[in-house]
């Protein structure tokens, strides 16, 4: 979830529903679910982060924080039970063609896009491809990364 305004205007309120939604939540169920994948001795954890916890984004300071923090928590996965054929691993879209990308001002989204050196926003599609690949036998040995799909976006990150 977003509750977007600047840090001077947020609230605590509004600070600590993202991060107990996107954060705690995130925890709370990596907690359940790796207990029945070091039982099986396999099991893919896959983050969705975003592009905003790799750059920052004003306004967002409670949203980026709790995108930021799902790297640690996939390399702490990582490290602590990678050994157990289960990989952690986050997939951070860029802008994506959504219903909350729809909702932009023609003239905001064409400045986003001109900022993408794709020139464009991704299809959700294209964000599930990249979590489907990341879950299969051919991603086995990749853990702990950070995997952009944010059209160049945050290149160097």
């Amino acid at each position: 979830i977003t509750k977007d305004t600047l840090l001077m205007r947020m609230s605590d309120e509004e600070f600590e529903s993202v991060v107990d939604t996107n954060l705690n939540g995130v925890f709370r169920v990596v907690k359940r679910v790796t207990k029945s994948m070091l039982r099986q001795k396999f099991g893919r954890v896959i983050l969705i982060g975003s592009v905003v916890g790799l750059l920052g984004s004003a306004g967002q300071v409670n949203y980026s924080a709790t995108k930021s923090a799902l790297v640690g928590i996939a390399r702490s996965i990582t490290r602590e039970i990678g050994a157990k054929n289960i990989t952690a691993n986050v997939v951070a879209p860029g802008f994506i063609d959504t219903d909350m990308t729809a909702a932009l001002s023609e003239e905001l989204a064409a400045t986003y896009r001109s900022r993408i050196p794709a020139g464009r926003f991704a299809s959700p599609e294209e964000v599930a491809k990249v979590v489907r690949w990341i879950a299969s036998d051919e991603a086995s040995y990749i853990s702990g990364a950070v995997i952009p799909v944010d059209g160049g976006l945050g290149m160097g990150h």
